[in-house]
């Protein structure tokens, strides 16, 4: 069976994904409860944050200046820009967007992300130690060999990314919307107890 989404949660145990065959994105809770609001939240969100980001960079292109409705950013707009190795360390970063971002070997140390879009974007190698992520969009982003160490990824909706070789001892999942394959290969490295929440990373990301 094709690998599904599902619902990460504190003290869950397994995650079973539903016979049904459907195109919307499966979150799974402890013991197996099936939620469509939970999807249906996901899939409007993600929708929304990428008609925000084919409007910036239409207006980007056109010259035009978009203040976008409903979403208050916090300082420049990231959106499709080249941060490369950049450090945003213990910057309040939250509700920013950088859909579509380039970001290899930025330092998000410590900022304050609560909230951001980073949709499409491309964080290999990035560093978010202690960073606070939580609520943030995170869908289809490369964070191959990124550094979730103590981070909080509470609530993230993060389908369709790349966690390959990311390190996140010390992180808190706890009601994030990941790939189930994901989800797996992130239980074969996480240990240890978020700082700040004092969650356990295993049991936030419903780990058997």
């Amino acid at each position: 069976m094709t690998d599904r989404p599902i619902l990460a949660t504190p003290g869950a145990t397994s995650a079973t994904a539903p016979r049904a065959e459907s195109a919307a994105a499966t979150a799974v809770r402890p013991r197996g409860w099936f939620s469509s609001p939970e999807v249906e939240r996901a899939t409007a969100v993600q929708g929304l944050a990428l008609a925000l980001a084919l409007v910036l960079s239409l207006a980007a292109l056109l010259g035009v200046a978009v203040a976008p409705v409903g979403a208050e950013f916090q300082g420049v707009d990231y959106t499709l820009t080249n941060q490369n190795g950049q450090d945003f360390s213990g910057q309040n970063l939250a509700q920013t967007s950088f859909a579509g971002a380039q970001g290899r070997d930025a330092r998000f140390a410590g900022a304050d992300l609560h909230g951001a879009i980073l949709t499409q974007g491309a964080f290999p190698m990035a560093d978010f130690r202690g960073a606070d992520l939580s609520d943030v969009l995170m869908d289809k982003v490369d964070f191959a060999g990124a550094d979730f160490t103590d981070a909080v990824l509470v609530g993230v909706i993060a389908t369709g990314s790349n966690f390959n070789g990311a390190r996140v001892t010390g992180a808190d999942f706890s009601d994030a919307l990941i790939d189930r394959a994901d989800q797996r290969a992130l239980c074969r490295e996480a240990s240890g107890t978020n700082p700040r929440t004092g969650v356990d990373t295993r049991l936030s990301l419903g780990c058997g």
